[in-house]
């Protein structure tokens, strides 16, 4: 079991040069079977987490902390801790409204970083919404960052290599955010509660409309499979997801079988990469996608592309999405 010693004396140069060597001759820990349900639990020694299978002791709550991804950013901006933030990346979107921070948050890439940009910043703790961030190739693996002095911790429903869901539900996502609360010493009861206040103000539809969410792609389309939170965000708004039977969170979805499903409504991921505009552009413009009968109804619903893994906008995008579906008419 790694124990995080929350030290910043070593400078970042050795830090970096350590942590290379250590690539070399260290191997990523063995992938554990326990329970997914994120696990916490405190003593005088600090707060020990098993997370994605990796086991740490936090002896201190984190001061300086590295997020990569909208989801670990927007979880401690929700909890109060974003003055604990000293660098960003890979961020999926710009804040929403519901989530505000004093002074712009210093961005170290807007992509995967490497190492040095990260170490050089002195954190104590690397908070990342993907589990492939803790890798030789991006910023370290995390035995080797252990070693080093530098915390880790990846959103628990991002796990892939141990502890990864089979399915994620509201009540998962409010015990990930205690868990994170408890880590940082802090009361995560205000922002489970507001979750649970917007949730119990959402009507689900109820005239059985089925619906195809579409992340990425355009010869072949990325579409949310039977597991996930998109899943539960539909499922929440009383929607039928037509790809649901098919596993995991993600999955490829040939144009085929959306023709032969012909969703009442498309769900819309809209990304500064690749917007919702121009994904209807493409609909609108293809002979055959074009006979659709949302494409023809103009029934589309619109999610930031950051409000679509699971997270602390979860329950407003549930919200939204419900809110959307109730403007549609037949």
């Amino acid at each position: 079991r790694k124990v995080l010693s929350m030290r910043r004396s070593i400078p970042a140069v050795a830090l970096v040069a350590a942590l290379a060597l250590a690539g070399c001759a260290s191997s990523q820990s063995p992938a554990s079977s326990s329970s997914p349900a994120p696990s916490a639990s405190a003593s005088a020694e600090g707060v020990t987490v098993s997370n994605c299978g990796f086991d740490a002791t936090f002896e201190t709550p984190p001061e300086r902390v590295v997020t990569i991804k909208s989801t670990t950013t927007e979880a401690l901006i929700a909890l109060g801790l974003g003055d604990r933030i000293v660098g960003t990346a890979f961020q999926d979107g710009p804040l929403p409204d519901s989530l505000s921070v004093d002074e712009p948050l210093p961005v170290i890439d807007e992509r995967m970083p490497g190492a040095e940009s990260v170490l050089e910043l002195e954190p104590d703790l690397i908070f990342s919404g993907w589990e492939s961030a803790f890798a030789a190739d991006a910023v370290g693996t995390r035995d080797e960052l252990a070693d080093l002095g530098v915390g880790t911790y990846v959103w628990p429903t991002a796990c892939m290599s141990a502890d990864a869901p089979t399915e994620v539900t509201f009540d998962d996502i409010a015990a990930e955010v205690e868990q994170l609360a408890d880590i940082f010493d802090v009361d995560a009861s205000g922002v489970v509660a507001d979750q649970q206040e917007m949730l119990d103000g959402i009507t689900a539809d109820d005239r059985g409309l089925s619906a195809l969410w579409w992340s990425s792609g355009t010869e072949t389309p990325y579409v949310v499979a039977g597991q996930g939170a998109p899943e539960l965000i539909l499922e929440t708004a009383g929607l039928t997801n037509v790809a649901s039977d098919l596993e995991g969170g993600w999955s490829p979805y040939g144009w085929e079988s959306v023709l032969a499903a012909d969703p009442d409504v498309i769900v819309i991921v809209d990304s500064a990469w690749n917007t919702a505009d121009h994904k209807i552009d493409y609909l609108e413009s293809d002979p055959t996608l074009s006979q659709l009968t949302a494409v023809q109804q103009h029934r589309y619903v619109i999610v930031p592309f950051a409000a679509s893994e699971a997270g602390v906008r979860t329950a407003e995008a549930a919200a939204s999405v419900a809110l959307q579906v109730s403007e549609i008419t037949l």
